[in-house]
């Protein structure tokens, strides 16, 4: 499956897709492939963690230049600037997707630019912080961009919400693959997590490292020591 990637700035001639509500507010994907499948199915390029969206609910594709939006027969439905979904339909700049009537989207053109939500950036700020409403991470009064894939940021989360106490191998497959907690997840996926997200930590904070591995245990979050 496609780790969710979040946009960079200053990309302007391709077409992204911004989360206005839902579980996901505040994410933004740039449109790289000429194919996006959203739905909650871990296996989608998109994924919503959200019980009235169907594994596989909507998909958006590049044909001849030119966008469309196509529901997959899902169970609640999909709407485009508030009209009901039947069949195929070109989108455009500025159209809103509502899935599900759970998650509305924004379709941002080639020729604009999406900017982030204002979040507060406090001078000489040490440790890491979260935004809860965009997902954002500010970490040494740096913000983490582009953002964290959506499994990146749930496994942060859930850290972050331990406040340095340890999380096991059992926590953080509930917290970051709820869909997957009954058939399980191999160490190994585990652990590759963690490494990705220690490495994108490591890009505004070398010097530090936030997760730390209890053997035996698990892992938890460690802040730095304020001077």
């Amino acid at each position: 499956m496609m780790e969710q990637q979040a946009i960079e700035h200053g990309i302007s001639d391709i077409p992204i897709l911004m989360v206005l509500d839902g579980p996901l507010r505040g994410q933004q994907w740039v449109m790289r492939n000429d194919e996006v499948i959203i739905g909650r199915g871990a296996h989608c390029d998109i994924v919503i963690p959200e019980r009235r969206i169907s594994r596989e609910h909507v998909r958006i594709w590049r044909e001849n230049n030119h966008y469309y939006v196509a529901d997959l027969e899902s169970k609640n439905g999909t709407h485009v600037n508030a009209e009901p979904l039947s069949g195929a339909r070109q989108i455009s700049e500025g159209d809103e997707i509502q899935i599900a009537l759970a998650v509305r989207l924004k379709f941002v053109g080639t020729e604009a630019t999406a900017p982030l939500e204002d979040i507060e950036i406090r001078d000489g700020e040490v440790g890491l912080r979260l935004d809860e409403h965009t997902r954002q991470v500010i970490v040494d009064g740096h913000l983490l961009d582009p953002q964290l894939s959506l499994y990146q940021y749930r496994l942060l989360a859930l850290l972050y919400e331990r406040a340095g106490g340890v999380c096991t191998r059992e926590d953080v497959t509930s917290a970051v693959w709820p869909e997957d907690e009954k058939v399980g997840v191999s160490e190994q996926a585990i652990d590759a997590l963690v490494r990705r997200l220690r490495d994108r930590l490591a890009e505004v904070s070398p010097e530090h490292q936030y997760i730390v591995t209890v053997r035996g245990h698990g892992f938890r979050l460690e802040q730095p020591l304020e001077n």
